[in-house]
């Protein structure tokens, strides 16, 4: 099998990522900051008050620190199951950080292999952790191997309606605007990769709904004040194509922490189990 199971609890690492205004900047506009009103999110769009979105940290750990080996795997065989962030310090609009990575588990699913991988960003002059995050990407033909199981799911998001309720709209060029931040995976700008892997046309980027997810729930339950950002999580059930509604159904399940799902204009659910966790007020 063209999957490399001896990268099991290997770590590689630390690579220097550095970034700018620009960076995030670009970011922002991928995960849609702006788009329906260009006089909204200019803390995150213009340099005039650069803050960052925190979820711009899993661009930083997830494309452009160190890279894992895992075989010759097709494009179209890897899809991103689930992704998981944690931010301990907001992010500056320039700096730099250290990453490492290592494969925490491969886990069999029968017919597919699913392989986890945790990230960790720590500040290079104090060795001290900023950032860390976990994706599970599921690896179509690589099961069978009489691996263990997954874990358990997540909980699921609460049988009840909604407490609140958000919508953000996506662009038909989306995921060539996002590709800038580092995921330049084929299946979101080819037509033969992606009917390859058995879409009408390329897809939009599990990571960039999951960054407008981020984007909007900050918004409305941080103010946008990134400081009050901790985390957010979300398990990926079907693709979004470009220029698709979204929907951001919120359960305020406790506080300081928030349940979510996301679902596309057809009203299909996208991102499930979602998990968002926050300060109620910003720290003092």
């Amino acid at each position: 099998m063209p999957l490399k199971h001896e990268v099991l609890h290997r770590t590689v690492g630390p690579v220097r990522v550095s970034w700018t205004p620009r960076d995030t900047i670009i970011y922002a506009l991928g995960v849609g900051a702006g788009q329906n009103d260009p006089t909204t999110d200019l803390e995150y769009t213009t340099g005039d008050t650069p803050f960052v979105l925190p979820v711009f940290a899993v661009t930083l750990l997830q494309f452009h620190g160190p890279q894992i080996d895992l075989g010759q795997i097709e494009p179209a065989a890897r899809l991103h199951a689930e992704q998981a962030l944690s931010v301990y310090s907001p992010l500056p609009p320039s700096g730099s950080i250290d990453v490492t990575r290592s494969v925490t588990g491969i886990y069999d699913k029968g017919s597919a292999a699913i392989v986890s991988i945790e990230s960790t960003a720590t500040d290079p002059s104090t060795g001290a952790v900023l950032a860390t995050a976990l994706s599970n990407s599921f690896i179509r033909g690589e099961g069978g191997f009489g691996g263990p199981k997954t874990p358990p799911a997540p909980p699921a998001v609460p049988d009840t309606q909604p407490d609140i309720t958000l919508t953000a709209t996506t662009r038909p060029e989306q995921a060539l605007l996002y590709r800038l931040s580092g995921d330049y995976n084929s299946l979101h700008y080819s037509p033969a990769v992606a009917a390859q892997a058995g879409y009408s046309r390329p897809i939009l980027h599990g990571l960039c709904t999951y960054g407008i997810a981020g984007r909007v729930l900050l918004q409305q339950l941080c103010g946008g004040e990134p400081r009050r950002f901790h985390g957010i999580f979300g398990r990926f059930t079907k693709a979004v194509l470009p220029g698709e509604a979204l929907t951001v159904q919120v359960w305020r399940s406790r506080t300081n922490r928030a349940a979510f799902r996301v679902l596309d204009q057809s009203g299909a659910v996208v991102i499930d189990r979602g998990r968002f966790d926050f300060d109620e007020r910003v720290p003092s």
